[in-house]
C-alpha cells in the first residue's frame, strides 16, 4: 500500500492482514489439493480448512461441536450478500404458510434488493422505520412481527452510521411469535464482541471476510443447528450438505486467520479505535461549523463516524480529500454512483442539505493518530472552498 495514502474507507472494504495472506499462500500453489479427495494431500487440506471453522466459530462463540469436533453451524460463502439471501430464502422455505418478512429501512442492498424481488413473488415485506439517530421503535417492532411473519432480519450494525441495533431483544420477539430471526452482522464482526452461546435466539447470522482484513470472495452463513436449512447452492456435500461447490481454501485459511487475529485483539481494538473515531469528531466539532454527527452517539461501532457538512456535496468533498491522498465514502460502497442521498440517511429524515454532504469515515487496526491529524490539518479547508463555491451557502438567516 502506497505510504501517503490515508485509508478511512474500510466499512467498505479492508487490507488483507499480512499474516492472513501469509497463512493462505501455501494453499495457492505448493497444498493445493481439493479438501474433498481421500488421499493424504487432499486431507492436509481438509485440515486447514476445519482449522479456519474453528478459528470463526470462536470468534462468533459458536460453541457447538459434533461428535468429531467439528462447528458445523459455519458454512462458508462467497460473500456476506450471498450468505444474506441464502438465510431469507432458507427461512422462507422453513415457513411456507408463512407470507411475512420483517426487516427495516436501513439494511444492506443484499437484504433490500431481495426483499424487493420477493414482493413481486408475493411476500409481503415490512421495512421498520428509524428515528434521526438511527434507531428502531421497539413498540414498532412489536407491532410488526406477528404469526404470519416467517422470517425477521435486522443488521446487528449499519455500515454507514455504525448505529448498533438490540439484535436479542427483536431475536426474542421474533421467537415469540414462532419466526427465524437473521441478522446481518457483515458490519460488527471483529469490530465488536459476537457471543452466539449467550444471544441463544440468534437462528442466522452473516459475515464477511473483506471487512475484517481477510480477502474478498469468502463469507460465513451461520446456521444454529436444529434450524431447518434448504441451500443456496446446490452441487455437491461440500459445508455439509448445505452449499455445494469446491471450497475457496485459501480465502477460508485467511478468513480463519484473520478471525482468530480479530478475536485476541478484540478488547483492546475496540477502545483505541473509539480513541481515533472520538478524537476525529472532537476536532471537526472545533473547526467546522453547520456539521451533524450522525447515528446513536450512545450505541455505535467504535470505528464508524457518520458526518454531515451542510449545504455542500458529498462528492465533491470526496474529489478534494482525494487530491490529499484521503480516502472515505458518501456511504455505502454498494450506493456509489447513485446521485441520490443515501436510504438510510433518508430515512433517519435527515434535510437534504445534510444528506448531501455527508462523508463516513471508518478506521480499522492500521489506522493512527497522526492519520486523523492530517485528516484535520485538511478538511477545513477543504469545507471552506466548498462552501464558498455554494450556491447555498452562507444560509439564509431564519
Amino acid at each position: 500500500m502506497t505510504h501517503d495514502v490515508i485509508y478511512l474507507d474500510n466499512n467498505a472494504t479492508t487490507r488483507v492482514d499480512p499474516a492472513a495472506f501469509e497463512a493462505a499462500a501455501p494453499y495457492f500453489c505448493d497444498l493445493y489439493g481439493n479438501p474433498s479427495s481421500i488421499h493424504t494431500f487432499g486431507g492436509n487440506v481438509a485440515k486447514a480448512v476445519l482449522k479456519a471453522r474453528l478459528q470463526v466459530a470462536e470468534l462468533l462463540n459458536a460453541p457447538y461441536r459434533n461428535a468429531d469436533g467439528v462447528p458445523t453451524e459455519i458454512i462458508f460463502t462467497s460473500c456476506g450478500t450471498e450468505a444474506d439471501n441464502a438465510a431469507i430464502l432458507s427461512g422462507l422455505a422453513a415457513r411456507p404458510s408463512r407470507k411475512k418478512i420483517v426487516t427495516t429501512r436501513v439494511e444492506h442492498a443484499a437484504l433490500l434488493n431481495q426483499c424487493r424481488n420477493l414482493e413481486h413473488e408475493g411476500y409481503e415485506v415490512v421495512r421498520l422505520g428509524v428515528d434521526g439517530h438511527g434507531r428502531l421503535d421497539m413498540d414498532e417492532v412489536r407491532r410488526a412481527i406477528d404469526a404470519d411473519t416467517a422470517i425477521v432480519s435486522v443488521m446487528w450494525a449499519n455500515n454507514e452510521t455504525g448505529t448498533v441495533f438490540p439484535i436479542s431483544e427483536i431475536a426474542k420477539i421474533a421467537h415469540d411469535h414462532g419466526a427465524l430471526f437473521h441478522t446481518d452482522a457483515v458490519q460488527a464482526a471483529g469490530k465488536i464482541p459476537i457471543d452466539l452461546e449467550k444471544n441463544s435466539e440468534i437462528d442466522m447470522l452473516s459475515i464477511a471476510g473483506h471487512k475484517l482484513h481477510a480477502p474478498k470472495g469468502i463469507g460465513v452463513l451461520f446456521v444454529r443447528r436444529g434450524v431447518r436449512f434448504k441451500p443456496f447452492v446446490v452441487g455437491g456435500h461440500q459445508e455439509f450438505g448445505r452449499r455445494g461447490g469446491t471450497e475457496n481454501v485459501p480465502s477460508i485459511v485467511a478468513l480463519g486467520k484473520a478471525a482468530e487475529l480479530a478475536r485476541e485483539g478484540l478488547e483492546e481494538e475496540v477502545l483505541r479505535l473509539g480513541r481515533l473515531r472520538d478524537r476525529l469528531e472532537k476536532g471537526v466539532l472545533g473547526s467546522i461549523d453547520h456539521i451533524r454527527i450522525n447515528g446513536d452517539l450512545n450505541s455505535r461501532l467504535p470505528n464508524t463516524s457518520s458526518i454531515s457538512f451542510e449545504y455542500i456535496e458529498g462528492e465533491a468533498i470526496l474529489l478534494m480529500l482525494d487530491q490529499f491522498g484521503i480516502c472515505a465514502s458518501s456511504g455505502s460502497a454498494c450506493t456509489t454512483g447513485s446521485l441520490e442521498p443515501s436510504h438510510v440517511l433518508r430515512a433517519m429524515g435527515l434535510p437534504y442539505t445534510a444528506a448531501h454532504g455527508t462523508i463516513r469515515f471508518s478506521f480499522s487496526k492500521f489506522n493512527t493518530g497522526e492519520e486523523v491529524d492530517r485528516v484535520l490539518e485538511v478538511l477545513p479547508g477543504v469545507i471552506s472552498t466548498l462552501r464558498q463555491l455554494s450556491p447555498y451557502w452562507p444560509p439564509k438567516e431564519s
